[in-house]
């Protein structure tokens, strides 16, 4: 019989001694619903019913030691913990070690297999805990949060259930651990393996133990097939497994989206203030995705994406773009701050939602074109770009062509600052230019005509207005002379040739100004908050590419193994990286990062003929 809610007290009992947050985390995911968990096997951030919800575990963001919003499985006498995943697959493996030798496995996955079918991705999270060792003792405390962990969520138990009624999803955990251990948070002595699945709120329709234990194993099995498939460099595999993996688990599978983090508000430095939230799907991202999917074959993850950007340009009805967007294909994302979190290790303020879906950003154009116009070419998409598909995108390029020299936020999305910027001019730039090769390919010679002109009469533009002669070398914006990394992409983009002497002016410039030890920075010049203090971990990406097209290779492979080196146990990278104590900063885990890691290894790694 199900009791009625209850407001929960928490138990008085000893525990270790809190540690501060820290972005040292795993995460889990199944392209529906994703959780990070920290090195002891607590789940301190997750948010449902999607990425961009209600944190139902929110220790992340409130302190060291919060009342609620998290889930442990806490070992007595704990003296150790290890922490590994499951081979090629983002199941996660906690062993946690006491004092007198007993320890206990803990094993976290959201399931996500075949199913009747279809592909099972439910709103859920697995967990099975077993003795390995001597006699443990455990503790399991399960208090999810609600209303941006102002409070612990409220809860109604069963027999072999407890309904936790959170923000905007009601969560049922079924256990065949007995109930009271967990509503009462009871130390026990674990003698035999228990399982948990904390889903949705209906009925289990099986025996939970064996029912969790052949969902784990289905799951492991999917994403072992799924690495399996993937085209991989001879070099540094494990680092592009992790990466690709992690990826995977940023993208909303409902809708194709990809996010630009799993979380909100983790600052760029301490007390910057720049604390944004990033649980959004930036266009900014879209050319270096797919330039990441393609390098990998990951032409499941390339097709949902690829079909959420159509469903955008179809939206714009030619018109403007925004930088963001909703998992969901949502314009609006206002941007608010809550105060009923501490923020990350304190730092406030922690905002919902982003305003630069408010910006101008004319870079979204290319963002745009450059990978759609793929499928006019890939045979391997099940969907091949139509004659449809192309007159859509001529309303994306109309609109690069009239953006091309106006002014905009720019890439890096200042919030006071308007200029011109160089990127985004480019961008459009390729926009046109890639639409005139599709429609060469497509037979149009008249619209490639029309295409390749105005390609040419913006590469006109950017050569008057945004090259300084007397230093031979590009500036960021149109009439400026400051840099921004993003000028390393002249070459990228297919705007320079790499040995061009303008592009080897403007590399040796950033080089000189934006390299801070082996890091790159965006910027160096103040902006709506002050001087950047962190490099930014895509900017260095950019610069090893950028290395190695200079032929630097060595010197660009030495960058990339400490760019590895600075990942988190988990094999990732946030957002950013502190010059003096490499600690990673951001948001976490950042598609950016990973793409930058997939793209340089298989740019820098030696040929699978060097193997033999």
């Amino acid at each position: 019989m199900t009791q009625p809610p209850e407001h929960v007290t928490t138990p008085k009992v000893e525990r270790p001694a809190p540690v501060a947050p820290s972005v040292d985390l795993a995460p889990i995911g199944n392209c529906s619903v994703s959780a990070l968990i920290d090195r002891e096997g607590r789940f301190v951030w997750a948010c449902a019913p999607r990425v961009d919800g209600d944190p139902v575990f929110s220790a992340l963001m409130d302190g060291a030691d919060p009342e609620h919003g998290f889930w442990s499985i806490e070992l007595e006498g704990l003296k150790h913990a290890s922490q590994a995943y499951v081979r090629n697959t983002p199941v996660l493996r906690t062993v946690l070690t006491a004092e007198d030798g007993s320890a206990v496995e803990i094993i976290d996955f959201c399931p996500r297999h075949p199913k009747h079918s279809r592909t099972y991705r439910p709103l859920a999270y697995g967990r099975v805990i077993r003795p390995l060792e001597g006699a443990p003792r455990v503790t399991v405390r399960l208090r999810p949060a609600a209303g941006w962990g102002e409070r612990r969520a409220e809860r109604t138990s069963g027999s072999n259930h407890i309904r936790y009624l959170c923000q905007d999803v009601i969560l049922r955990l079924t256990t065949d651990c007995p109930v009271s251990h967990v509503l009462e948070e009871r130390t026990f002595r674990l003698e035999r393996p228990y399982a948990f699945f904390l889903g949705p709120d209906e009925g289990y329709d099986q025996e939970v133990g064996a029912g969790v234990q052949a969902s784990l194993d289905r799951t492991v099995a999917y994403w072992q097939d799924w690495v399996r498939k993937l085209y991989l460099p001879l070099d540094w595999q494990e680092a592009v497994i992790r990466a690709a993996i992690t990826l995977k688990l940023c993208a909303y599978e409902e809708t194709g989206a990809i996010v630009a983090a799993l979380t909100t508000s983790v600052p760029e430095f301490p007390e910057s203030g720049r604390n944004w939230d990033y649980r959004y799907c930036w266009i900014r991202d879209a050319y270096y995705t797919v330039r990441a999917l393609n390098r990998l074959g990951a032409v499941d993850i390339l097709e949902n994406y690829l079909g959420y950007l159509r469903n955008l340009v179809d939206d714009s009805g030619g018109g403007h773009v925004q930088p963001v967007y909703g998992v969901g294909l949502e314009p609006g994302i206002g941007e608010r701050i809550v105060e009923t979190v501490e923020g990350y290790r304190g730092m406030k303020p922690v905002r919902i939602g982003n305003q630069a879906h408010e910006h101008l950003q004319h870079d979204v154009y290319g963002q745009i074109v450059l990978p759609l116009v793929q499928a006019f070419w890939d045979h391997r998409l099940i969907r091949p770009g139509t004659i449809e598909d192309f007159f859509s995108l001529e309303k994306v390029g109309e609109r690069a062509f009239a953006m091309h020299d106006q002014t905009d936020a720019g890439l890096w999305e200042f919030r006071t600052i308007a200029r011109v910027h160089t990127y985004s001019s480019v961008m459009c730039w390729a926009a046109c230019d890639r639409l005139a090769k599709a429609a060469e390919k497509l037979g149009l010679r008249e619209r490639a005509d029309v295409w390749f002109d105005r390609a040419r009469t913006i590469r006109k533009r950017i050569e008057q207005e945004a090259f300084l002669p007397d230093e031979g070398r590009f500036a960021a914006s149109f009439g400026g002379t400051e840099l921004d990394a993003s000028l390393l992409q002249l070459v990228d983009l297919g705007f320079l040739d790499p040995m061009d002497p303008r592009q080897v002016e403007t590399f040796k410039a950033i080089e000189r100004d934006l390299k801070k030890g082996s890091y790159l920075f965006r910027y160096v010049e103040p902006d709506d908050f002050g001087e950047p203090e962190t490099a930014f971990n895509f900017c260095t990406f950019w610069f090893i590419e950028a290395l190695h097209l200079n032929g630097r290779t060595e010197e660009a492979r030495e960058i990339f193994e400490e760019m590895l080196s600075r990942r988190t146990h988990a094999g990732l990278l946030s957002e950013d990286i502190a010059i003096e104590t490499n600690e990673l900063w951001g948001n976490y885990p950042q598609t950016y990062s990973l793409v930058g890691i997939i793209n340089c290894a298989v740019l820098l790694s030696r040929s699978w003929t060097e193997a033999r």
